[in-house]
């Protein structure tokens, strides 16, 4: 299977007299890489796909697959010849159809008599259950059959929309591993879209974050995490202290101390006033009368999540009161009430 590079560039989109949907969103997808669309429900993700996949044509910008272009103000690819895969949120298999018959129906009549479709069963893990109906497959095989169809067509780009969303959380972690997988093996070009961050952070190679119909920011679920491009995106991807900070070129001051930044500024004041991301397993948190150092404050709540546990602590810096989150292995919990010292360690970014 041949995989493309996936560009789109500057995508605008409105319903009728509606607000835009999409307001110049911009994607990539770099060949063979899986690229997850980030962003919450009414941002516009499943319009972004659509628009790619040319289900629905935007008013402007381009998409592009590899060397061929597919929308612009000139040309305009109609979806069945896209060479696009398309998985919908539900999977949209024919409740009529076998799952054999399912994976088939985009098949020529050729195609059909060799044994293209016993292979992406096997492909899939579902060979033993080529006769069965959708109703009797559970949430993450009938995915798994939708995913099989949508490769059937040999694509050299595969969109996922919410793929996961309507399974069980204990079902939802082996069925995107098990997909991802095999995404990887098969070396196509996949962009999904999805509110889970730890979904995104887990899966891809690149994560777009889109808001309000743009991307704000794409990169490596590292670069996002630890350099976000505004507190947005920081408070999106995960827990995290937002700190007034003092910024010394390669260093910030604050109330948890003195840390480096990610990246130091190399212009400004000597002393330019910001604001940090500490995240809450950046915080060290210890009995007050164990240290003398760090910030004097009080645990408000404990959340236990068996592996670690989340501490909501309240301070009385000056010139105001403060709530830090900090996170914890599970036996370093401290229980509400019990006044402690918190420090912070690593670098930060500034926002």
């Amino acid at each position: 299977m041949s995989a493309a590079s996936l560009e789109a560039r500057e995508l605008w989109k409105r319903y009728r007299l509606s607000e835009p949907v999409l307001r110049g969103a911009s994607v990539t997808a770099d060949a063979g890489s899986l690229v997850a669309v980030l962003g919450l429900s009414g941002c516009g993700k499943t319009t972004l796909l659509r628009a790619i996949a040319g289900f629905e044509r935007p008013e402007r910008g381009s998409v592009a697959l590899g060397a061929r272009t597919l929308d612009d103000e000139l040309t305009h690819v109609a979806p069945e010849d896209r060479r696009i895969g398309y998985v919908p949120q539900e999977g949209a298999l024919f409740p009529n159809l076998d799952v054999r018959a399912n994976v088939a129906f985009g098949m020529t009549r050729a195609e059909r008599r060799t044994q293209l479709t016993a292979q992406l069963l096997e492909l899939v893990g579902l060979a033993d259950l080529a006769h069965r109906y959708p109703h009797q497959l559970s949430g993450g095989e009938q995915q798994r059959v939708a995913l099989a169809r949508a490769l059937a067509r040999e694509p050299d780009a595969l969109l996922l929309d919410e793929p996961f969303s309507s399974l069980d959380a204990s079902l939802r972690t082996t069925v995107r591993e098990e997909v991802s997988a095999l995404l990887r093996r098969q070396g196509v070009t996949t962009v999904i879209v999805t509110h889970d961050q730890e979904e995104a952070l887990s899966l891809a190679d690149s994560v777009a974050v889109l808001r309000d119909g743009v991307v704000v920011q794409q990169g490596t679920p590292s670069e996002i995490y630890e350099q976000p491009a505004d507190a947005g995106v920081a408070t999106f991807l995960g827990s995290a202290n937002l700190l007034e900070a003092k910024v010394q070129g390669a260093w910030t001051q604050s109330v948890v101390g003195r840390l480096p930044l990610r990246t130091p500024q190399t212009t400004g004041a000597e002393s330019d006033s910001a604001i940090i991301v500490v995240r809450p397993e950046q915080l060290r948190v210890e009995a007050a009368e164990s240290s003398h150092e760090g910030l004097l404050g009080t645990v408000e709540q404990c959340r236990y999540y068996g592996h670690d546990a989340v501490l909501q602590i309240g301070v009385a810096q000056q010139p105001h009161a403060q709530t830090l989150l900090a996170r914890v292995a599970a036996g370093g919990a401290f229980a509400e009430g019990t006044a402690v010292r918190v420090s912070a360690e690593g670098s930060v970014a500034a926002v």
